[in-house]
């Protein structure tokens, strides 16, 4: 299988009141402002190699618009584009926008929207903001909590392995790992990775019928102290801590969740290892196993179970499921295969 795709690059996603978004990302977070064109809002972590990672737009309740993927190469754009064609889900081209070059957009099988492209510059800081790192694109910031770069998106799907099959044929995302519920015997969670990180993109089981949820996005810090002292920054500014700090049994990451200012949820992760195994096979975790939480000794609050758009179904979550929800959990996903 080809690898077309290189790495998650931005999200999109709505916001509810845009200047009391931009507060927060500014304040809290310490994401920077680098763009505005219309209605949208483009904000940037200091180590990102883009210009942007998280773009804002308007919406009446929280959710993701897209996510938007850089491939390898621009053969690979176009072998990409050619392989979503050949299924139900054929997307379109669009014309340079935002600071990226020709991109192809599509709504896969499960509702949810990517961006594909492979024009981009690296940004350059302006002098203000310049690292003494030739590295870096620009130099570390000191605001609110701080982090590197965009990590992953963990999106909800009515079916785990569906989701992750259609995304391995089709794009050549490679399948890490899945968590099963012990009776009956139903796939909750899997990860899915384009590069040696354990997953770039999750996917959690869905009890809902509406198209195109997102659990949560994630940023990525350089270390486990800096996860700690991010819920001791936010928690003293206003911020509640939703679940964490703790540690990922499944991927092997530092995490922490907590709620942006139109009430979408977000992870700050640190750690995790790397895998570079080519014809790797996923295994199959336990809820024993302790994918929840390496150390098995966590319980997960119930609002763990909310995806956006909002629905009256429960999701699962990346650490598990809470307790009393599985059964409708597994009803959801047994009438997806009896479909």
């Amino acid at each position: 299988m080809s690898k077309y795709l290189s790495h998650l690059s931005h999200v999109e996603i709505n916001a509810i009141d845009i200047e009391e978004s931009i507060r927060f990302y500014e304040k809290k977070l310490g994401l920077r402002v680098i763009d505005r064109t219309g209605d949208r809002v483009f904000l940037r972590c200091w180590g990102d190699y883009y210009k942007y990672s998280v773009v804002l737009r308007p919406g009446d309740q929280p959710g993701m618009h897209l996510m938007a993927w850089r491939t390898n190469s621009a053969e690979d754009l176009e072998a990409a584009a050619a392989r979503v064609d050949a299924t139900e889900y054929a997307g379109q081209w669009h014309e340079p926008a935002d600071g990226i070059g020709r991109s192809y957009i599509f709504t896969g099988p499960y509702g949810h929207t990517m961006q594909l492209y492979w024009e981009v510059d690296l940004f350059k800081a302006e002098e203000e903001y310049a690292s003494t790192y030739p590295d870096r694109p620009e130099r570390r910031s000191t605001a609110g909590i701080s982090p590197r770069q965009l990590d992953h998106v963990t999106i909800a799907s009515p079916d785990v392995e569906g989701f992750a099959n259609w995304y391995n044929e089709v794009l050549g995302f490679r399948i890490m790992a899945y968590a099963v519920l012990p009776d009956p015997e139903v796939t909750f969670f899997g990860v899915l990775t384009t590069n040696e990180k354990s997953h770039d993109l999750g996917i959690l089981l869905d009890a809902s019928d509406v198209p195109g949820r997102v659990h949560h996005y994630a940023f990525w810090v350089d270390t486990t102290e800096q996860v700690t002292e991010a819920a001791d920054v936010l928690g003293e500014n206003g911020v509640p801590i939703e679940f964490g700090p703790g540690f990922h049994g499944i991927g092997e990451q530092n995490f922490l969740y907590f709620r942006e200012a139109s009430g979408l949820r977000i992870e700050l992760n640190s750690g995790g290892y790397r895998n570079y195994v080519p014809d790797w096979k996923p295994n199959y975790w336990a809820l024993t196993d302790g994918p929840n939480d390496m150390f098995r000794n966590t319980n997960l609050p119930p609002t763990m179970m909310e995806a956006f758009p909002p629905a009256a179904a429960p999701s699962a979550t990346e650490q598990g499921v809470v307790p009393g929800s599985e059964a409708e959990l597994a009803a959801a996903a047994v009438r997806v295969h009896a479909n």
